[in-house]
């Protein structure tokens, strides 16, 4: 596991507050950091914390929990 530290002046530029997973691509030679698409925080719920979704994403249906699965075992 890698850690990064980002300056907060382009922390807050890029609307990344508290921990945040980033996606990381090569591209010719190059590492690139993004943003996930779904926006995320951390709730305290019943004295636990809870990464919560913002939008929050549709559930999850067992067709397309196995379609993922069949694609990542082949």
């Amino acid at each position: 596991m890698g850690r990064i530290v980002i300056p907060k002046p382009m922390r807050e530029a890029l609307g990344i507050d508290g921990p945040t997973e980033l996606e990381l691509t090569e591209s010719d030679g190059k590492l690139e950091l993004t943003t996930p698409d779904s926006r995320a925080r951390v709730e305290e719920r019943d004295g636990l914390a809870v990464i919560v979704l913002d939008p929050e994403p549709p559930p999850l249906d067992q067709a397309t929990v196995r379609a993922v699965l069949e694609s990542v075992r082949r």
